[in-house]
């Protein structure tokens, strides 16, 4: 191992290294996987001066606390939190630079769900089926951070980006609004439930979690009630398990599935999911045309 590389002082309750994913091996039963806010994984990568395809942490909730083995230039975005360095506060989404042997910090999200953390030069775990990311399912990747453990760092490829103008943060919802298309089995579904669905008061479950962001609210009613052979199902599939409520299936949902799917959201709406709260309402949109 060389001295690119950080150790991990505090994991948090689920820290994983993430990038854009590995989408194109559905047929193997591989899922996408990568940051569930993909967008807040770019900007930070951007202004840690990295591709936007370098691999980054993902915190969760509670964030976590990694100690550089060298001087290295970090920017943390996603979930506003705050960010210290040997206890001293710096700042939130901008490059900031960390001396060799100091504990850099991230602390509990704010607002939000998942803070991102890119450091110069990317995180270098080996790549399988051509992505760094963690998936939680199928055991892909490299595991969860584990304290202490220690992980290598790239050389780095650019510049810290410029921050002058500001950053398009954009802030976690306070109402989660998700926006789909009915369908490939709205009709093993009552008409009633559909109206429901485009209609009732959701929140987000606090089972949530990579796989799926699950709700909770009043039950669809199904209109067929055998059982559905397992079939395909997509990123943003919105699949109705026994209970009735509606699970919205995120980056490392399964390829297949044997309950019926309503939906599906569009997929410029599932960053926002990423940085859903427990309790927060879910609105769902009928929405014709999404392109």
């Amino acid at each position: 191992m060389t001295d690119r590389a950080f150790a991990v002082v505090r994991a948090g309750a689920l820290t994983t290294v993430q990038d854009l994913g590995r989408p194109g091996h559905a047929h193997l039963g591989v899922p996408r996987s990568g940051a569930l806010d993909a967008h807040s994984g770019c900007l930070v990568n951007r202004l840690a001066g990295n591709a936007e395809s370098a691999a980054v942490l993902e915190t969760t909730l509670n964030g976590c606390a990694v100690r550089p083995r060298c001087v290295v230039t970090v920017a943390v975005g996603g979930a506003p939190c705050p960010v210290t360095v040997d206890g001293r506060p710096v700042a939130w989404g901008a490059p900031v630079r960390v001396a060799a042997g100091s504990v850099l910090e991230i602390g509990p999200a704010v607002r939000g769900v998942r803070s991102y953390v890119a450091f110069a030069g990317g995180i270098t775990v080996d790549p399988v089926l051509g992505s760094r990311s963690t998936d939680l399912l199928s055991g892909l990747g490299p595991a969860p951070l584990a304290d202490g453990a220690v992980l290598p760092l790239g050389k780095p490829a650019g510049p810290p980006g410029r921050v002058d103008g500001g950053v398009p943060w954009p802030a976690p919802p306070a109402e989660l609004v998700l926006r789909v298309r009915l369908g490939p089995r709205a009709d093993w579904f009552t008409d009633t439930a559909l109206r429901t669905l485009a209609s009732a008061a959701y929140r987000v479950s606090s089972a949530s979690n990579r796989i799926g962001l699950r709700t909770k609210g009043p039950a669809l009613e199904r209109a067929v009630h055998g059982e559905l052979p397992s079939e395909g199902v997509v990123l943003g599939a919105v699949q109705v398990p026994p209970d009735g409520c509606p699970v919205v299936f995120l980056a490392d949902h399964p390829t297949t599935g044997g309950y019926p799917v309503v939906a599906v959201v569009d997929e410029r709406d599932l960053a926002a999911a990423a940085q859903a709260v427990p309790g927060i309402p879910v609105r769902f949109v009928l929405n014709r045309r999404t392109g």
